[in-house]
């Protein structure tokens, strides 16, 4: 028998001495659980992930003190072997980098396997800093188990279609009783019931147990959501960790079985997950708690227009930060209607958010005085409509500056991807939490945020509102927009493609094609690529957005601005 701790802990990345005393700590707990190894997941030392501070040789100094400090631990519990992730030196040409794990015991190195895969697509760079490591198996006896060790992606290439080599084959020829995978497996819709699939798949196919062992928490952009797992031939999943959270579990392995640290076996896992919406209240909660903690903010301002998007940002905020450490601030001008200060007053009643009001009527008069005065010309048009959104971004960053809130960007994926959204106006912040968000999903997410609550947190009125940003006389989003149930399958499908799940994807390539069928169809579906293209620009310079789905705006999708798209 043999008894795994599994450390699913929040690590931060660059705080290499604050992890490694997280890591002794859990070490510890598996010693009194008396289990015979403890595992930790991918980079765990310096948290992933850490991108060009791995350039840094004074970080590279301190990575290699964090593991000398380990191995000292280590040799204060000499019956625990340690499954550590983190970036090791190479030899001779290439990167100066390997993305390792290191299997310690006594106080020494028993094991050193370096990742072989190295995702550089999407939201990952490994190729950038790290060198694959050779095409070997590496097989490690703990106790009375032969122990196979992978990381991350080189148990996602099973199928054999995205690299030459699958350490996976190699792994199992080695005959191990176990494989152990350690993991920093990014959170996106979708993504759980994707390891599910993929890594019990492998383990049918090659009739080989897995335990697979991720990190938590949030980090820029990214969330990772935990969700550990151990797989069986026969069984599937048979154990998995909580979503969101840290934990350290001690499990049984014996006949190729897993059971619970008292010898019982795991409840079932059930099939599907969180339902979407609950999962993406969830990511975003955790990924402000995080960013704001680890940025040094413990609270935040919103300009609350009385619109849903920023209603949405409130309530979310509020929940991860408490509404005390929340600020809304209303700033009217002579074309906000008096529904959208009034709706403002009774979100933030609901919410126990503090409400600021700061007019801008006289900013805006005194801006368009002095233009006409220095060049001659009356302002107008769309310039006097984004002089008001830049003047309320200046606003929040007063405020911002002023009593050190965290500025939360308000814009949803639709109005993101089309450029409705104006720089340094409305697009000031420092994280957007509803910027992976379709507008579609802004107004179902609010309606499950008062489900959630049991009562009407954000106000029914606002959810009911028509949108329009109030720059202009009654103004409505769909005088320059298609409605959005329209607009954000033509943006689905544009963006995010074949990731799209099955039926998202089959429901937007419907609706495009039934446009196509027209003239005017066709002409609308050419008019928002168009837009999409000529609004690189506005993305390029917004604030990170919290990932929700498989493939958001930032590092996910990287496009150029002066290229000819169409």
């Amino acid at each position: 028998m043999l008894r795994i701790t599994l450390a699913q802990l929040n690590f931060t990345v660059g705080d290499i001495e604050g992890n490694v005393a997280r890591m002794v700590q859990a070490a510890q707990q598996a010693a009194r659980d008396q289990s015979q190894l403890i595992v930790f997941s991918e980079l765990a030392v310096c948290g992933y992930y850490p991108a060009d501070l791995l350039d840094e040789p004074a970080f590279q100094q301190r990575i290699a003190a964090g593991v000398s400090a380990l191995q000292r631990a280590s040799a204060e519990l000499p019956q625990l072997h340690w499954v550590v992730g983190a970036p090791t030196p190479t030899s001779g040409p290439g990167k100066k980098l390997h993305n390792s794990l290191l299997v310690l015991q006594g106080g020494a190195v028993r094991l050193q396997y370096a990742k072989q895969l190295l995702p550089t697509y999407n939201v990952f760079d490994e190729r950038r800093h790290f060198e694959p490591g050779p095409d070997v198996a590496k097989v490690l006896r703990v106790g009375s188990a032969q122990v196979g060790l992978l990381v991350c992606e080189d148990g996602w290439n099973d199928h054999g279609a995205d690299y030459i080599v699958n350490p996976f084959e190699r792994l199992r020829d080695a005959a191990p009783d176990l494989v152990i995978s350690i993991n920093a497996s990014p959170s996106h819709v979708g993504k759980r019931e994707q390891r599910h699939t993929l890594f019990g798949g492998s383990s049918r196919r090659h009739g080989l147990p897995i335990l697979y062992v991720n990190q938590v928490g949030g980090h820029d952009q990214l969330v990772y959501d935990g969700a550990s797992f151990a797989a069986e031939p026969e069984a599937g999943i048979v154990f998995e960790a909580p979503r969101f959270v840290e934990d350290v579990r001690t499990l049984q392995f014996e006949g190729g079985r897993f059971f619970t640290a008292d010898g019982q076996r795991p409840t079932p896992v059930p099939a599907q997950g969180l339902p979407t919406l609950e999962f993406y209240r969830q990511q975003i909660v955790l990924g402000l708690t995080d960013y704001a903690r680890r940025c040094g903010f413990t609270q935040a301002v919103v300009g609350s227009s009385g619109g849903i998007d920023s209603a949405l940002t409130l309530a979310l905020a509020a929940q991860a930060l408490g509404p005390e450490n929340v600020v809304g601030v209303t700033m009217p001008s002579r074309y906000s209607s008096s529904g959208s200060v009034d709706d403002s007053v009774v979100l933030c009643q609901n919410l126990g958010v503090q409400l600021h009001t700061h007019p801008i009527a006289d900013l805006v008069a005194g801006y368009a005085q002095q233009f006409q005065t220095s060049f001659g010309t009356a302002l107008q048009g769309l310039p006097l409509e984004n002089l008001q959104a830049r003047i309320r971004g200046t606003v929040l960053m007063e405020y911002s500056n002023a009593f050190g809130h965290l500025l939360l960007t308000t814009g949803n994926k639709s109005e993101i991807s089309v450029g409705y959204c104006t720089l340094y106006g409305d697009t000031n912040g420092g994280l957007g939490l509803i910027g992976d968000l379709y507008k579609t999903e802004v107004f179902a997410l609010a309606r499950h945020v008062n489900a959630h609550a049991g009562r009407e947190l954000i106000p029914q009125a606002i959810i009911d509102k028509e949108p329009s940003a109030e720059l202009a006389p009654g103004q409505r989003d769909t005088d320059s927009l298609p409605p959005y149930p329209v607009l954000d399958e033509i943006l689905k499908l544009l963006i995010e493609g074949d990731r799209l799940s099955a039926a998202e994807h089959t429901q937007a390539q419907a609706l495009v094609a039934q446009l196509q069928e027209t003239e005017a169809g066709a002409a609308l579906v050419q008019r928002i690529h168009a837009m999409v293209a000529r609004n690189e620009y506005k993305r390029r310079q917004a604030p990170p957005i919290l990932r929700l789905r498989a493939r958001a705006f930032g590092s996910g999708r990287q496009m150029p601005i002066a290229a000819k798209y169409l």
